[in-house]
């Protein structure tokens, strides 16, 4: 009979496509933000957050696996939300505090900005509690939380995970107390982003002296991860650009590291006049460890309706160096365009007690 003969076969395959090495399935990416502002000006290292193609925010505080259509989260430490320690916010609305992409201006102005974020602030984010502040020139608040593009260009260091690795994260993240931590020296937004990391890759991402004095920053974490992916190429490490939406701000500068900051800012010279030996040390410093350079020449850069490019799997085939063909951005004019696109659902519900 050809019954049996056939069930025999299917189990075999059945067998060999277990034993099978598994492929990749799920996408993460360290966000690089670039200083901006007078605080950018004071401390140039700028910001870091990581990206989850597979894991979305329940709510701002409560992490699962994404459905079908949603795009992901952000995850991040921030100095000045309420009491807690990390927030997570859908990737769309991190970036333009829409829920669309085809919501998103081409150009903005203050009103804009301040208007499309109030809304957001309304339908999702009241529920953080009256302890998180909108956020003024001197502390941060829950407007650091959307519009990030607004504010400054970002740059996507996009890697593969696996769904184990992001098993274990939304577990961890969902268990442990989510209460504030931030210290500006050495428990910062690098510092979270670190620790993530190292729950992905164990101990790959170690604290570093030189060239930050035992500091974590931005920079030093970008390159971190890119030499680790150099060593392991199964990673398929690529680097995207996120262009910073013109009109509300200048536009935000390179990220440096600390010594670099010291040296190539105001800093550099009553820092040389109080003591010489000092400065020459973070010269030294700077010249032989701080000037790696992180991004390549040509770069793919994502508009609105291009954010899935960080969704989908790798092809095995793409160069975090010499990046591919670069996408064009859609004009910038004054005129109030919007990018056309595809329909990302935040998948964010509205929070409903104040702390987890």
């Amino acid at each position: 009979m050809r019954t049996p003969r056939a069930f025999a076969f299917a189990l075999v395959a059945f067998v060999l496509l277990l034993s099978m090495p598994t492929r990749s399935v799920a996408q993460a990416a360290l966000l690089m933000e670039e200083p901006y502002g007078f605080f950018g000006t004071l401390n140039p290292t700028g910001h870091t957050a990581i990206y989850f193609a597979n894991i979305c925010a329940e709510t701002p505080t409560k992490l699962r696996h994404c459905h079908a259509g949603e795009m992901g989260s952000v995850i991040s430490r921030y100095s000045d939300v309420g009491d807690y320690d990390w927030v997570a916010i859908p990737l769309i609305p991190y970036l333009y505090s829409v829920e669309d992409s085809s919501e998103v201006p081409a150009r903005v102005d203050r009103t804009i900005v301040n208007r499309l974020r109030d809304e957001y602030y309304e339908a999702h984010l009241e529920g953080l509690g009256e302890n998180v502040r909108k956020g003024t020139f001197w502390h941060g608040g829950w407007t650091e939380l959307i519009g990030v593009a607004y504010e400054r260009r970002l740059y996507a260091f996009r890697f593969d995970t696996t769904a184990a690795q992001d098993n274990a994260l939304i577990a961890r993240m969902n268990n442990r107390e989510n209460r504030s931590s931030f210290q500006l020296l050495f428990n910062n937004c690098a510092d979270f982003s670190r620790d993530v990391l190292n729950q992905y890759f164990p101990r790959a991402f170690r604290r570093s002296f030189f060239p930050d004095a035992g500091m974590t920053t931005p920079k030093q974490i970008a390159y971190k991860l890119e030499r680790y992916a150099k060593k392991n190429p199964q990673l398929h490490l690529q680097v995207l650009e996120i262009p910073q939406i013109p009109g509300y701000r200048h536009k935000s500068r390179s990220n440096k590291s600390i010594s670099e900051s010291l040296i190539t800012t105001a800093y550099a010279v009553p820092i040389a006049i109080v003591n010489p030996y000092l400065a020459g040390g973070l010269f030294a410093d700077y010249v032989v460890h701080g000037r790696y350079h992180l991004i390549p020449k040509d770069l793919t850069k994502l508009t609105p309706d291009e954010l899935d490019a960080l969704t989908v799997p790798s092809t095995g085939t793409e160069n975090p160096l010499s990046a591919g063909v670069q996408v064009h951005s859609a004009a910038a004019s004054g005129q109030a365009e919007t990018h056309s696109a595809a329909t990302a659902i935040s998948g964010l519900k509205e929070v409903m007690a104040t702390h987890e």
